[in-house]
């Protein structure tokens, strides 16, 4: 059970930062300020708290998928022919299929997902078993405490560094990272929709009407409550581009408000139209959906 505990710890790290990472592929901060000395901090914070409760975690790993999927392959081994780590290999997914079934089950989580993460994560933990056991095998004793936990920390460091490395170049090289969807004119053309029944009707020649929609004020005044005028009427539309990003700018006719950029965001498939208002950075978003 130590040793299944600290191979499960080894990879802890370097698989919540990969989770991290992969949240906020593809997540659109709706061009908010920049955060990145706060994110870096509390990453870091929440780095020192999960190195406390890595013991923990790691135990409780291995005590529901490792060490039962090691049970399963030693049976398994006793009446088919084949090396137990390859047997463990399989018992540790089917044991994840099992484990996913009962979380899409319990809590709605999606099963092929969870089920090739779990699968995923039992990998290292097995080979790391094989590893230890071999050593076993070869010295004729077996390792103690800090004999298992001192090799699986370094492991577990050079894991996490190779994950924040791979996570800067991937942010650095573009691959990793949100990109809005590009949209032509007859695709924008059509209802979009906000919260508080805003509605933002944009016709292909040109035309726009707005009903209960935000539109940047007059005074241009930031702290304004609220920071912006809600505008009902007719306009126009035509493409154009705000802080680098694409967007749709609104005018109406009857001078209510002035011209409002509502950039593109969300994705190809789900698309989104948002304005901040107010301070640009931790100014109000309002966001149009299609509708």
């Amino acid at each position: 059970m130590n040793t299944a505990a600290a191979v499960c710890a080894a990879q802890m790290p370097a698989a919540a930062l990969i989770w991290w990472i992969g949240s906020y592929v593809g997540y659109d901060d709706y061009a908010a300020g920049p955060y990145g000395p706060y994110v870096v901090i509390a990453a870091v914070f929440l780095l020192g708290m999960a190195v406390l409760a890595l013991p923990f975690v790691a135990l409780a790993h291995a005590v529901v998928h490792i060490v039962p999927a090691d049970h399963l392959a030693r049976l398994a081994a006793r009446h088919v022919r084949g090396p137990v780590w390859a047997w463990h290999l399989v018992s540790v997914v089917a044991l994840g299929v099992f484990w996913a079934g009962l979380a899409a089950v319990l809590w709605d989580m999606p099963f092929t997902s969870t089920a090739l993460i779990l699968a995923a994560l039992g990998v290292l933990p097995v080979l790391g078993l094989a590893y230890f056991r071999r050593l076993t095998r070869i010295t004729g004793r077996a390792r103690g405490f800090w004999g298992v936990w001192a090799p699986s920390l370094s492991a577990c460091t050079a894991l996490f560094l190779l994950v924040v490395v791979g996570g800067m170049l991937g942010t650095v090289t573009g691959v990793l990272g949100y990109e809005p969807p590009v949209l032509s004119a007859r695709q924008l053309a059509g209802v979009w929709r906000g919260t508080e029944g805003a509605v933002l009707r944009l016709d292909q020649g040109g035309r726009a009407e707005l009903t209960g929609l935000p539109t940047e004020s007059e005074s241009g005044d930031w702290s304004a409550d609220p920071p912006y005028a809600v505008c009902e009427g007719a306009g126009r539309w035509s493409p154009g581009e705000q802080g680098g990003r694409d967007a749709v700018v609104v005018r109406l006719d009857d001078g209510c408000g002035q011209g409002t950029y509502w950039m593109i965001g969300g994705s190809e498939r789900e698309p989104e139209l948002f304005a901040r208002f107010g301070d640009p950075d931790a100014g109000e978003v309002w966001i149009l959906v299609r509708g």
